[in-house]
Protein backbone atom coordinates (compact mmCIF):
# COMPACT_ATOMS: atom_id res chain seq x y z
CA UNK A 1 0.00 0.00 0.00
CA UNK A 2 1.31 3.54 -0.77
CA UNK A 3 0.66 4.79 2.78
CA UNK A 4 2.54 1.90 4.39
CA UNK A 5 5.48 2.34 1.98
CA UNK A 6 5.87 5.98 2.90
CA UNK A 7 5.55 5.12 6.61
CA UNK A 8 8.38 2.59 6.14
CA UNK A 9 10.50 5.29 4.44
CA UNK A 10 10.01 7.65 7.39
CA UNK A 11 10.76 4.86 9.91
CA UNK A 12 13.95 3.89 8.05
CA UNK A 13 15.07 7.51 7.81
CA UNK A 14 14.50 8.09 11.53
CA UNK A 15 16.28 4.82 12.33
CA UNK A 16 19.27 5.82 10.18
CA UNK A 17 19.44 9.21 11.86
CA UNK A 18 19.16 7.50 15.27
CA UNK A 19 22.03 5.12 14.42
CA UNK A 20 24.11 8.09 13.19
CA UNK A 21 23.47 9.95 16.44
CA UNK A 22 24.40 6.83 18.46
CA UNK A 23 27.62 6.34 16.46
CA UNK A 24 28.42 10.00 16.95
CA UNK A 25 28.01 9.64 20.72
CA UNK A 26 30.28 6.57 20.76
CA UNK A 27 32.92 7.77 18.31
CA UNK A 28 32.47 11.54 18.62
CA UNK A 29 31.28 14.20 16.13
CA UNK A 30 27.56 13.28 16.06
CA UNK A 31 26.75 16.09 13.57
CA UNK A 32 29.24 14.67 11.07
CA UNK A 33 27.72 11.19 11.37
CA UNK A 34 24.22 12.58 10.76
CA UNK A 35 25.45 14.55 7.71
CA UNK A 36 27.15 11.42 6.31
CA UNK A 37 24.00 9.32 6.76
CA UNK A 38 21.77 12.00 5.15
CA UNK A 39 24.27 12.41 2.31
CA UNK A 40 24.19 8.66 1.70
CA UNK A 41 20.38 8.69 1.74
CA UNK A 42 20.39 11.59 -0.72
CA UNK A 43 22.87 9.78 -3.00
CA UNK A 44 20.68 6.68 -2.96
CA UNK A 45 17.63 8.73 -3.99
CA UNK A 46 19.60 10.56 -6.69
CA UNK A 47 20.72 7.20 -8.07
CA UNK A 48 17.09 6.11 -8.43
CA UNK A 49 16.16 9.47 -10.01
CA UNK A 50 18.97 8.87 -12.53
CA UNK A 51 17.68 5.34 -13.20
CA UNK A 52 14.13 6.66 -13.68
CA UNK A 53 15.33 9.34 -16.10
CA UNK A 54 17.35 6.81 -18.12
CA UNK A 55 14.41 4.41 -18.23
CA UNK A 56 11.95 7.07 -19.35
CA UNK A 57 14.24 8.32 -22.10
CA UNK A 58 15.99 5.19 -23.41
CA UNK A 59 14.05 2.12 -22.28
CA UNK A 60 10.55 2.88 -23.50
CA UNK A 61 8.22 -0.09 -23.25
CA UNK A 62 10.49 -2.26 -21.05
CA UNK A 63 9.73 -3.12 -17.46
CA UNK A 64 11.92 -1.13 -14.98
CA UNK A 65 14.37 -2.82 -12.60
CA UNK A 66 13.10 -3.98 -9.28
CA UNK A 67 13.67 -1.67 -6.32
CA UNK A 68 12.72 -1.87 -2.68
CA UNK A 69 10.40 0.49 -0.87
CA UNK A 70 8.71 3.50 -2.37
CA UNK A 71 10.96 3.58 -5.45
CA UNK A 72 9.70 0.17 -6.44
CA UNK A 73 6.15 1.52 -6.27
CA UNK A 74 7.10 4.62 -8.31
CA UNK A 75 8.66 2.42 -11.02
CA UNK A 76 5.61 0.16 -11.08
CA UNK A 77 3.19 3.11 -11.32
CA UNK A 78 5.17 4.71 -14.15
CA UNK A 79 5.20 1.40 -15.95
CA UNK A 80 1.43 0.99 -15.52
CA UNK A 81 0.74 4.53 -16.83
CA UNK A 82 3.04 3.91 -19.79
CA UNK A 83 1.26 0.68 -20.62
CA UNK A 84 -2.12 2.45 -20.44
CA UNK A 85 -0.90 5.25 -22.70
CA UNK A 86 0.53 2.76 -25.16
CA UNK A 87 -2.76 0.83 -25.28
CA UNK A 88 -4.68 4.09 -25.66
CA UNK A 89 -2.36 5.17 -28.46
CA UNK A 90 -2.93 1.86 -30.26
CA UNK A 91 -6.70 2.31 -29.96
CA UNK A 92 -6.51 5.88 -31.25
CA UNK A 93 -4.32 4.83 -34.18
CA UNK A 94 -6.75 2.06 -35.00
CA UNK A 95 -9.70 4.48 -34.85
CA UNK A 96 -7.79 6.99 -36.97
CA UNK A 97 -7.11 4.36 -39.61
CA UNK A 98 -10.77 3.37 -39.63
CA UNK A 99 -11.79 7.03 -39.91
CA UNK A 100 -9.45 7.59 -42.84
CA UNK A 101 -10.68 4.45 -44.57
CA UNK A 102 -14.32 5.47 -44.12
CA UNK A 103 -13.78 9.07 -45.29
CA UNK A 104 -11.70 7.86 -48.24
CA UNK A 105 -14.66 5.70 -49.26
CA UNK A 106 -17.05 8.68 -49.17
CA UNK A 107 -18.10 10.14 -52.54
CA UNK A 108 -17.66 13.65 -51.09
CA UNK A 109 -14.39 15.56 -50.69
CA UNK A 110 -13.30 15.86 -47.04
CA UNK A 111 -10.61 18.26 -45.80
CA UNK A 112 -9.61 18.75 -42.15
CA UNK A 113 -8.53 22.30 -41.25
CA UNK A 114 -6.88 23.58 -38.08
CA UNK A 115 -7.58 26.86 -36.27
CA UNK A 116 -5.44 28.75 -38.83
CA UNK A 117 -7.43 27.23 -41.75
CA UNK A 118 -4.40 25.12 -42.70
CA UNK A 119 -4.92 21.70 -44.27
CA UNK A 120 -4.00 18.85 -41.91
CA UNK A 121 -5.63 15.99 -43.83
CA UNK A 122 -7.72 15.31 -46.92
CA UNK A 123 -9.17 12.28 -48.67
CA UNK A 124 -8.56 11.21 -52.27
CA UNK A 125 -11.80 12.75 -53.57
CA UNK A 126 -10.52 16.21 -52.51
CA UNK A 127 -7.88 16.03 -55.23
CA UNK A 128 -10.44 15.18 -57.91
CA UNK A 129 -13.02 17.83 -56.89
CA UNK A 130 -10.89 20.56 -55.26
CA UNK A 131 -7.41 19.93 -56.64
CA UNK A 132 -5.92 19.46 -53.15
CA UNK A 133 -3.10 16.88 -53.11
CA UNK A 134 -0.90 15.40 -50.38
CA UNK A 135 1.81 18.00 -50.95
CA UNK A 136 -0.67 20.76 -50.00
CA UNK A 137 -0.70 19.68 -46.38
CA UNK A 138 0.05 22.70 -44.18
CA UNK A 139 -1.17 25.17 -46.82
CA UNK A 140 -4.00 27.59 -46.07
CA UNK A 141 -7.24 26.52 -47.73
CA UNK A 142 -7.98 30.04 -49.03
CA UNK A 143 -4.61 30.06 -50.80
CA UNK A 144 -5.75 27.05 -52.85
CA UNK A 145 -9.46 27.87 -53.26
CA UNK A 146 -9.25 31.50 -54.29
CA UNK A 147 -12.89 32.01 -55.21
CA UNK A 148 -14.09 35.33 -53.74
CA UNK A 149 -17.37 33.83 -52.50
CA UNK A 150 -15.52 31.02 -50.70
CA UNK A 151 -13.06 33.44 -49.05
CA UNK A 152 -15.99 35.57 -47.85
CA UNK A 153 -17.81 32.42 -46.65
CA UNK A 154 -14.71 31.38 -44.69
CA UNK A 155 -14.21 34.85 -43.22
CA UNK A 156 -17.81 35.33 -42.08
CA UNK A 157 -18.02 31.83 -40.55
CA UNK A 158 -21.75 31.64 -41.27
CA UNK A 159 -21.76 27.91 -41.92
CA UNK A 160 -25.47 27.31 -41.41
CA UNK A 161 -26.00 27.27 -45.19
CA UNK A 162 -23.92 25.46 -47.83
CA UNK A 163 -22.01 27.48 -50.42
CA UNK A 164 -22.46 26.84 -54.15
CA UNK A 165 -19.13 26.81 -55.96
CA UNK A 166 -17.69 25.67 -59.27
CA UNK A 167 -14.88 23.13 -59.01
CA UNK A 168 -11.40 24.70 -59.50
CA UNK A 169 -10.42 21.53 -61.37
CA UNK A 170 -13.36 21.52 -63.81
CA UNK A 171 -15.62 24.57 -63.96
CA UNK A 172 -18.49 22.46 -65.31
CA UNK A 173 -18.68 20.57 -62.00
CA UNK A 174 -20.89 22.29 -59.43
CA UNK A 175 -20.09 21.79 -55.75
CA UNK A 176 -21.98 22.35 -52.50
CA UNK A 177 -19.42 23.38 -49.86
CA UNK A 178 -20.17 23.00 -46.16
CA UNK A 179 -17.82 23.63 -43.22
CA UNK A 180 -18.48 21.88 -39.90
CA UNK A 181 -16.56 23.23 -36.84
CA UNK A 182 -15.53 20.62 -34.25
CA UNK A 183 -12.99 20.10 -31.48
CA UNK A 184 -10.81 23.04 -30.48
CA UNK A 185 -10.64 25.36 -33.45
CA UNK A 186 -10.77 22.54 -35.99
CA UNK A 187 -13.06 22.43 -39.01
CA UNK A 188 -14.16 19.77 -41.48
CA UNK A 189 -14.73 20.99 -45.04
CA UNK A 190 -17.09 18.85 -47.10
CA UNK A 191 -17.57 19.31 -50.85
CA UNK A 192 -20.34 17.42 -52.64
CA UNK A 193 -20.71 17.11 -56.40
CA UNK A 194 -24.22 18.43 -57.12
CA UNK A 195 -23.85 18.86 -60.88
CA UNK A 196 -26.62 16.38 -61.69
CA UNK A 197 -28.98 17.82 -59.05
CA UNK A 198 -28.39 21.37 -60.34
CA UNK A 199 -29.01 20.25 -63.92
CA UNK A 200 -32.28 18.59 -62.93
CA UNK A 201 -33.25 21.65 -60.88
CA UNK A 202 -32.59 23.90 -63.88
CA UNK A 203 -34.68 21.64 -66.12
CA UNK A 204 -37.52 21.77 -63.58
CA UNK A 205 -37.32 25.57 -63.26
CA UNK A 206 -37.22 26.03 -67.04
CA UNK A 207 -40.20 23.73 -67.47
CA UNK A 208 -42.26 25.56 -64.84
CA UNK A 209 -41.33 28.96 -66.26
CA UNK A 210 -42.04 27.99 -69.89
CA UNK A 211 -45.26 26.17 -69.03
CA UNK A 212 -46.50 29.15 -67.01
CA UNK A 213 -45.74 31.54 -69.90
CA UNK A 214 -47.50 29.27 -72.39
CA UNK A 215 -50.56 28.85 -70.17
CA UNK A 216 -51.01 32.53 -69.40
CA UNK A 217 -52.13 33.60 -72.91
CA UNK A 218 -54.86 30.95 -73.48
CA UNK A 219 -56.05 31.36 -69.90
CA UNK A 220 -56.40 35.13 -70.44
CA UNK A 221 -58.59 34.45 -73.48
CA UNK A 222 -60.74 31.93 -71.57
CA UNK A 223 -61.09 34.31 -68.60
CA UNK A 224 -62.14 37.13 -70.92
CA UNK A 225 -64.90 35.06 -72.50
CA UNK A 226 -66.06 33.84 -69.09
CA UNK A 227 -66.25 37.41 -67.76
CA UNK A 228 -68.36 38.37 -70.78
CA UNK A 229 -70.65 35.40 -70.32
CA UNK A 230 -71.08 36.13 -66.61
CA UNK A 231 -72.29 39.67 -67.30
CA UNK A 232 -74.44 38.72 -70.33
CA UNK A 233 -78.11 39.26 -69.40
CA UNK A 234 -79.30 36.75 -72.00
CA UNK A 235 -77.56 33.79 -70.30
CA UNK A 236 -80.15 31.35 -68.85
CA UNK A 237 -80.46 31.31 -65.08
CA UNK A 238 -79.39 27.64 -64.88
CA UNK A 239 -76.02 28.53 -66.48
CA UNK A 240 -75.11 31.41 -64.16
CA UNK A 241 -73.84 29.29 -61.24
CA UNK A 242 -71.55 27.08 -63.40
CA UNK A 243 -70.19 30.12 -65.25
CA UNK A 244 -69.52 31.90 -61.97
CA UNK A 245 -67.65 28.82 -60.67
CA UNK A 246 -65.57 28.76 -63.88
CA UNK A 247 -64.73 32.45 -63.39
CA UNK A 248 -63.58 31.75 -59.81
CA UNK A 249 -61.45 28.78 -60.87
CA UNK A 250 -59.90 30.65 -63.81
CA UNK A 251 -58.98 33.48 -61.44
CA UNK A 252 -57.39 30.92 -59.16
CA UNK A 253 -55.43 29.50 -62.09
CA UNK A 254 -54.28 33.00 -63.06
CA UNK A 255 -53.09 33.59 -59.48
CA UNK A 256 -51.22 30.27 -59.51
CA UNK A 257 -49.52 31.06 -62.83
CA UNK A 258 -48.53 34.54 -61.63
CA UNK A 259 -47.01 33.05 -58.47
CA UNK A 260 -45.12 30.45 -60.54
CA UNK A 261 -43.75 33.18 -62.81
CA UNK A 262 -42.75 35.22 -59.77
CA UNK A 263 -40.88 32.23 -58.31
CA UNK A 264 -39.14 31.58 -61.64
CA UNK A 265 -38.06 35.21 -61.80
CA UNK A 266 -36.76 35.13 -58.22
CA UNK A 267 -34.86 31.88 -58.80
CA UNK A 268 -33.17 33.27 -61.92
CA UNK A 269 -30.59 35.11 -59.75
CA UNK A 270 -29.36 34.87 -56.17
CA UNK A 271 -29.38 38.59 -55.34
CA UNK A 272 -31.98 41.34 -55.39
CA UNK A 273 -32.59 43.13 -58.70
CA UNK A 274 -31.98 46.49 -57.02
CA UNK A 275 -30.04 47.86 -54.05
CA UNK A 276 -31.87 51.14 -53.59
CA UNK A 277 -33.16 52.29 -50.16
CA UNK A 278 -36.76 51.17 -49.66
CA UNK A 279 -39.13 53.05 -47.31
CA UNK A 280 -40.39 50.20 -45.15
CA UNK A 281 -42.85 52.42 -43.26
CA UNK A 282 -44.49 53.51 -46.53
CA UNK A 283 -44.45 49.93 -47.82
CA UNK A 284 -46.15 48.68 -44.64
CA UNK A 285 -48.86 51.34 -45.00
CA UNK A 286 -49.40 50.36 -48.65
CA UNK A 287 -49.69 46.67 -47.76
CA UNK A 288 -52.24 47.48 -45.03
CA UNK A 289 -54.25 49.66 -47.43
CA UNK A 290 -54.31 46.91 -50.09
CA UNK A 291 -55.31 44.27 -47.52
CA UNK A 292 -58.25 46.41 -46.35
CA UNK A 293 -59.28 47.08 -49.96
CA UNK A 294 -59.21 43.35 -50.81
CA UNK A 295 -62.33 42.67 -48.77
CA UNK A 296 -64.40 43.93 -45.82
CA UNK A 297 -63.10 43.04 -42.36
CA UNK A 298 -64.47 43.58 -38.88
CA UNK A 299 -61.09 43.13 -37.26
CA UNK A 300 -58.42 45.80 -37.25
CA UNK A 301 -55.08 45.68 -39.11
CA UNK A 302 -52.76 47.55 -36.75
CA UNK A 303 -49.48 49.23 -37.66
CA UNK A 304 -46.60 49.51 -35.20
CA UNK A 305 -43.83 51.40 -37.00
CA UNK A 306 -41.08 51.80 -34.40
CA UNK A 307 -38.15 52.46 -36.75
CA UNK A 308 -37.27 55.11 -39.33
CA UNK A 309 -34.80 52.78 -41.07
CA UNK A 310 -35.30 51.48 -44.59
CA UNK A 311 -33.97 48.40 -46.37
CA UNK A 312 -31.56 48.33 -49.29
CA UNK A 313 -33.10 46.10 -51.93
CA UNK A 314 -35.83 45.73 -54.54
CA UNK A 315 -39.09 47.43 -53.54
CA UNK A 316 -41.29 45.21 -55.73
CA UNK A 317 -39.79 42.04 -54.23
CA UNK A 318 -40.14 43.28 -50.66
CA UNK A 319 -43.74 44.30 -51.34
CA UNK A 320 -44.43 40.79 -52.67
CA UNK A 321 -42.98 39.20 -49.50
CA UNK A 322 -44.79 41.52 -47.08
CA UNK A 323 -48.07 41.26 -49.01
CA UNK A 324 -47.96 37.45 -48.93
CA UNK A 325 -47.43 37.49 -45.16
CA UNK A 326 -50.32 39.89 -44.57
CA UNK A 327 -52.53 38.00 -47.06
CA UNK A 328 -51.87 34.75 -45.19
CA UNK A 329 -52.72 36.44 -41.87
CA UNK A 330 -56.02 37.71 -43.30
CA UNK A 331 -56.82 34.36 -44.88
CA UNK A 332 -56.30 32.27 -41.74
CA UNK A 333 -57.84 34.69 -39.23
CA UNK A 334 -61.46 35.16 -38.37
CA UNK A 335 -63.08 38.31 -39.89
CA UNK A 336 -63.05 39.94 -36.45
CA UNK A 337 -59.47 38.85 -35.72
CA UNK A 338 -56.74 41.45 -35.13
CA UNK A 339 -53.65 41.55 -37.34
CA UNK A 340 -50.54 43.45 -36.33
CA UNK A 341 -47.85 44.68 -38.76
CA UNK A 342 -44.69 45.74 -36.95
CA UNK A 343 -41.37 47.22 -38.10
CA UNK A 344 -38.51 47.75 -35.67
CA UNK A 345 -34.70 47.68 -35.60
CA UNK A 346 -31.99 46.97 -33.03
CA UNK A 347 -28.29 46.10 -32.94
CA UNK A 348 -28.95 42.86 -34.83
CA UNK A 349 -30.75 44.53 -37.75
CA UNK A 350 -34.31 45.21 -38.89
CA UNK A 351 -37.31 43.05 -38.05
CA UNK A 352 -40.58 43.10 -40.02
CA UNK A 353 -43.27 40.95 -38.43
CA UNK A 354 -46.90 40.07 -39.09
CA UNK A 355 -48.89 38.64 -36.17
CA UNK A 356 -52.42 37.28 -36.33
CA UNK A 357 -54.97 35.73 -33.98
CA UNK A 358 -55.93 32.94 -36.37
CA UNK A 359 -56.06 29.16 -36.28
CA UNK A 360 -52.35 28.64 -35.66
CA UNK A 361 -49.97 26.06 -37.14
CA UNK A 362 -49.00 22.65 -35.71
CA UNK A 363 -45.40 22.52 -34.54
CA UNK A 364 -44.54 19.58 -36.82
CA UNK A 365 -45.60 21.62 -39.86
CA UNK A 366 -43.38 24.66 -39.15
CA UNK A 367 -40.20 23.34 -40.89
CA UNK A 368 -42.10 22.70 -44.15
CA UNK A 369 -44.07 25.95 -44.42
CA UNK A 370 -41.85 27.46 -47.14
CA UNK A 371 -41.98 24.40 -49.41
CA UNK A 372 -43.78 24.86 -52.72
CA UNK A 373 -47.43 23.75 -52.62
CA UNK A 374 -47.16 22.58 -49.02
CA UNK A 375 -50.46 22.95 -47.16
CA UNK A 376 -51.02 22.37 -43.46
CA UNK A 377 -54.71 21.48 -43.96
CA UNK A 378 -55.14 20.60 -47.64
CA UNK A 379 -58.93 20.75 -47.91
CA UNK A 380 -59.37 23.89 -45.82
CA UNK A 381 -56.43 25.68 -47.48
CA UNK A 382 -57.77 25.02 -50.99
CA UNK A 383 -61.19 26.30 -49.92
CA UNK A 384 -59.54 29.59 -48.89
CA UNK A 385 -58.18 30.03 -52.41
CA UNK A 386 -54.44 29.90 -51.74
CA UNK A 387 -51.86 28.65 -54.25
CA UNK A 388 -49.44 27.14 -51.73
CA UNK A 389 -46.61 29.32 -53.12
CA UNK A 390 -46.86 32.47 -50.97
CA UNK A 391 -44.35 31.49 -48.30
CA UNK A 392 -42.01 29.99 -50.91
CA UNK A 393 -41.96 33.44 -52.55
CA UNK A 394 -41.29 35.03 -49.14
CA UNK A 395 -38.36 32.68 -48.53
CA UNK A 396 -36.74 33.45 -51.90
CA UNK A 397 -37.19 37.21 -51.50
CA UNK A 398 -35.60 37.13 -48.05
CA UNK A 399 -32.68 35.01 -49.27
CA UNK A 400 -32.02 37.56 -52.01
CA UNK A 401 -31.90 40.25 -49.30
CA UNK A 402 -29.61 38.25 -46.93
CA UNK A 403 -32.55 37.89 -44.55
CA UNK A 404 -34.24 34.99 -42.77
CA UNK A 405 -37.77 34.03 -41.76
CA UNK A 406 -38.76 33.05 -38.22
CA UNK A 407 -42.17 31.51 -37.52
CA UNK A 408 -43.77 31.08 -34.10
CA UNK A 409 -47.27 29.74 -33.68
CA UNK A 410 -49.71 28.23 -31.21
CA UNK A 411 -52.77 26.29 -32.24
CA UNK A 412 -55.95 28.23 -31.71
CA UNK A 413 -54.12 31.43 -30.69
CA UNK A 414 -52.42 32.62 -33.85
CA UNK A 415 -49.04 32.90 -35.56
CA UNK A 416 -46.25 35.42 -36.00
CA UNK A 417 -44.00 35.61 -39.07
CA UNK A 418 -40.85 37.70 -38.60
CA UNK A 419 -38.40 38.72 -41.34
CA UNK A 420 -34.94 39.38 -39.89
CA UNK A 421 -32.78 41.68 -42.04
CA UNK A 422 -29.06 42.07 -41.20
CA UNK A 423 -27.73 45.43 -40.08
CA UNK A 424 -25.79 45.75 -43.33
CA UNK A 425 -29.10 45.87 -45.26
CA UNK A 426 -30.57 48.81 -43.35
CA UNK A 427 -30.58 52.30 -44.82
CA UNK A 428 -31.45 55.76 -43.55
Amino acid sequence: MPGSAWSLVIVRLLAAVGIAVGAGIVFGHPQLWVILVLAGYLAWNLYHVYRLDRWLRFREGTRPRQAIGVWGQIYAEFHRIRQLNRDRKKRLNRLLKEFRKSTSALPDASVVLNAQNEITWRNDVAQRLLGISKKDRGQKIDALLRDADFIDYLRRQQFDRPLSLSSPVDGRVKLAIRIVPYGTGQQLLLAKDVTRERRLEKIRKDFIGNASHELRSPLTVVSGYLDSLETDPEIPESWKAPIHEMVVQSARMRSLIEDLLTLSRLEASSSATSNEPVDVRGLACLVRKDALAAGPRKGEIELKLESEAGIRGAESELYSAFWNLVQNAVKYSAPEGVIEIRWRDDDDGGHFSVRDTGVGIPEKALPRLTERFYRVHKGRDRARGGTGLGLAIVKHVLQRHDASLEVTSELGKGSEFTCHFPRSRLAE
